[in-house]
């Protein structure tokens, strides 16, 4: 039932690493700046037993990783997946410290998770394994330590066993330890949508730097979980046609536009896009080539590479996911022309939100929809402006600007801090 953790993902690590090279290259960073950015400042293992529901004992692997804490408490998703490894984990922790810095958040980036198939495990199961990783990790995260998020797999029910793990053994209720919460327990309004929102944002303005009216846009979408289900739905709402669909094993299209709404009904009833009515199923890397505006990606690390990135007819690429995209197809992109949105941009919504709630629990006091839509969409404009503006100045793509923009600031409030002693 238990996953053997992998001992490294070549790449994931490394394409997090040499992102950072160039933008200290490009910044003519101080070297001995470079070196601590590099690496994260802590890295937590933990193995622990859970039983099963028929009485076994399997034994489980989990990390914490965290990146840079110099502008504040460090924050990143918890994730379930049967591939995880440290090196990923390494690589999300740090795309959070450069997203929180982007959006000018106060927090520093963190990422976490247990090697396991959640398709192979009960309700109770699930539970059980959560409760011991948070116990697990406790030594390491806090309000004002470390704020665990929502990430694959896992959702506001998750986050409220961390929250009650946590509170259980701190002896009073913690709401601000963790964020994604139900609205019960200290979550806030808006969760749902952020991450898809702040994608939503960067799309507006990616298409029409192209020139590319949203309201007549084709747009394809890899990966239709959470955040990939929600954006459909904006876009849809914008006046959009989504010709193309894909989940983790299979894709669908519709040339003439696909009922999102049918589309998103069945993803939730079916958990896939496999038999689904009046489209055309395809190959799941076919969503590559299809003929369409924008590509979404909203899925796992690594999902264009080379091959891929050929194969795009998009004019407009948004990475609604975290390291979507190889070096090498990165570059294969950036000399065909395309435009690509960045990760460490296009979904910085959900870490915004992320801030919100956190706010909200720590003060006890709880904000409209209205205010929450506002201040998000203020936030992500403003990141959109001032990458757009280094591109300019710079003249690199918007990878490059992001980068930069966002190891300035974190180098910056390293310096300002020093070293100690």
């Amino acid at each position: 039932m238990s996953a053997t953790p992998n001992v490294a993902t070549p790449g994931v690590w490394d394409a997090a690493q040499a992102a950072l090279d160039l933008a200290a290259d490009r910044l003519e960073l101080d070297q001995g700046m470079h070196r601590v950015l590099r690496v994260p400042k802590r890295e937590l293992t933990v193995s622990f037993p859970v039983r099963m529901d028929d009485g076994r004992v399997e034994a489980f692997t989990g990390f914490r990783v965290q990146h840079n804490v110099n502008r504040g408490p460090a924050t990143g998703g918890v994730r379930l997946t049967a591939d995880l490894t440290l090196d990923i984990v390494r690589a999300n922790a740090m795309l959070n410290t450069w997203k929180a810095a982007l959006v000018q958040i106060p927090y520093g980036g963190a990422a976490g998770g247990v090697v396991a198939n959640p398709r192979r495990l009960s309700v109770a199961e699930r539970k059980a394994l959560t409760r011991r990783f948070t116990t697990e990790i406790s030594i390491v995260i806090g309000p004002d330590r470390d704020i665990p998020t929502p990430d694959v797999n896992t959702g506001s029910q998750t986050m409220a066993w961390m929250m009650d793990t946590f509170s259980m053994h701190a002896g009073y209720t913690v709401p601000g330890v963790v964020t994604g919460k139900p609205l019960a327990v200290g979550g806030t309004r808006g969760r749902r949508e952020a991450t898809s929102r702040g994608a939503l944002r960067c799309i507006a303005a990616a298409a029409e730097r192209r020139d590319i009216p949203l309201s007549e846009a084709r747009v394809a979408i890899q990966g239709f979980g959470r955040v990939g289900t929600v954006l459909a739905e904006l876009l849809h709402a914008a006046g959009a046609r989504i010709v193309a669909i894909a989940d983790d094993r299979q894709a669908v299209a519709d040339p003439g536009g696909i009922d999102v709404k049918r589309a998103v009904a069945w993803m939730r009833r079916q958990d896939s896009v496999r038999d689904m009515p009046d489209v055309q199923p395809m190959d799941r890397a076919a969503i590559f080539g299809t003929a369409c505006d924008i590509l979404v990606t909203a899925g796992v690390q690594h999902q264009i590479d080379a091959a891929a990135a050929e194969q795009i007819q998009a004019a407009v690429l948004v990475e609604a996911s975290n390291a979507p995209t190889t070096p090498e197809a990165d570059a294969i992109l950036r000399d065909r022309g395309i435009l690509v949105v960045p990760d460490i941009l296009a979904t910085a919504g959900g870490l915004v939100l992320a801030y919100f709630e956190w706010v909200q629990d720590m003060q006890a006091f709880f904000w409209s929809d209205a205010q929450i839509t506002a201040e998000l969409d203020r936030i992500m404009d403003q990141a959109v402006a001032d990458v757009t503006a280094m591109s300019r100045e710079r003249k690199v793509d918007m990878r490059g600007a992001a980068m930069m923009v966002a190891v300035e600031r974190v180098a910056g409030a390293t310096s300002l801090r020093g070293l100690y002693p």
